[in-house]
C-alpha cells in the first residue's frame, strides 16, 4: 500500500509504505505526552518494585531480565528503563544486598519496519545493562516461556494488531467509508475497533503470562479517555482528525481513501 507523505522542505509528494511509518513520524516529533505518562508513573514503580519484587528469584542466575514493548525509537524508552534499574537496585541495597546486585539484560522490542539503529547510537556511553533489539508485533510470542522478570510497555498497546475487516468491508454497517480513522464514525464502526481492541488485549495478556516469570511484574501504560466521552475529544483523534483532512486532498478517490484506515 502507498500513501502520500507531504515533503515541506521540497514541496513535492513523495511516498510512504503504509500508514504505521505515520506512527513512527509523530513518535520522533511529538514525544511529549509519552515522556509524560512515564514520569507520573515512576513513583509507582519504584513503590511496587520495593513492595512486590522477590530479590530471592534471582539468586540462581543472578540476572534480571526487562522488556519494553514498543520502544519506538525516541529515548523515552531508555528513561523508562533507566526508572526500572533504579528502582531494582535501591530494593537490592535496601535488603542489604548492595554488594551483590544482579546484571541487567534489556529487550527493546518494536515492528521490524522501526529502525533501531537510530535507538540503539542513542544508548548511554556507559550503560547498566546488556542491550538487545527484538523485532517483531508484541501480539505474538517474542520470549522464551518464564524468561522474563519484568515487562514494561508504554503508550504503545493501544495500536492494534490489524484494521477491523468490518471497517473495509462494504456490505457492512460498520465500513468507514471515506475515512482513515474511527474518530466521528458511526456507532457501529466505534463499536468494531472496541471488539478489536478487546481481542488483542486479551491475546497480548496471554502471551505476556507465558513469558514472564511467575510473579514478577508487568508495567502496561495506556491512553483512555472517560466512560461516555466522545472520541472526537480525544487530543490524538483530533490529531488524526488533521491528518485525515491534510491527506483526502491529495487522493483521487474515494476507493483510495477507504484503504487507509489506522489500525488505533
Amino acid at each position: 500500500m502507498i500513501t502520500p507523505k507531504l515533503n515541506l522542505n521540497s514541496k513535492k509528494i513523495t511516498p510512504i509504505r503504509s500508514l504505521r511509518h505515520v506512527r513512527h513520524a509523530f513518535l520522533k516529533t511529538d514525544s511529549s505526552l509519552p515522556r509524560k505518562a512515564i514520569e507520573a508513573t515512576k513513583e509507582l514503580i519504584n513503590k511496587t518494585i520495593a513492595k512486590e519484587l522477590d530479590v530471592n528469584t534471582f539468586s540462581s542466575s543472578n540476572t534480571i531480565r526487562i522488556a519494553d514493548l514498543g520502544c519506538s525509537v525516541g529515548t523515552n524508552t531508555l528513561l523508562a528503563v533507566k526508572n526500572i534499574i533504579n528502582a531494582v537496585q535501591h530494593k537490592f541495597q535496601s535488603q542489604g544486598n548492595g554488594t551483590k546486585l544482579p546484571e541487567f539484560q534489556v529487550f527493546f522490542n518494536d515492528q521490524a519496519s522501526n529502525d533501531l539503529n537510530h535507538l540503539f547510537t542513542s544508548l548511554p556511553s556507559e550503560m547498566q545493562y546488556l542491550a538487545a533489539g527484538v523485532l517483531g508485533s508484541f501480539y505474538r510470542r517474542l520470549f522464551p516461556k518464564n524468561s522474563l522478570h519484568f515487562i514494561h510497555s508504554s503508550t504503545a498497546a493501544h495500536w492494534l494488531s490489524r484494521v477491523p475487516e468490518e471497517v473495509e468491508d462494504k456490505s457492512s454497517p460498520a465500513w468507514n467509508k471515506g475515512k482513515v480513522h474511527y474518530s466521528n464514525s458511526r456507532a457501529e464502526v466505534i463499536k468494531a475497533f472496541e471488539a478489536q481492541f478487546a481481542k488483542d488485549m486479551d491475546n497480548f495478556l496471554k502471551i505476556r503470562a507465558q513469558e514472564i516469570v511467575h510473579g514478577e511484574l508487568m508495567v502496561l501504560i495506556l491512553r483512555g479517555s472517560l466512560n461516555g466521552a466522545p472520541h472526537a475529544n480525544d487530543y490524538i483523534n483530533k490529531v488524526y482528525e488533521l491528518l485525515e483532512s491534510s491527506l483526502t486532498p491529495m487522493i483521487t478517490s474515494t476507493k483510495s481513501t477507504n484503504s487507509w484506515s489506522l489500525p488505533s
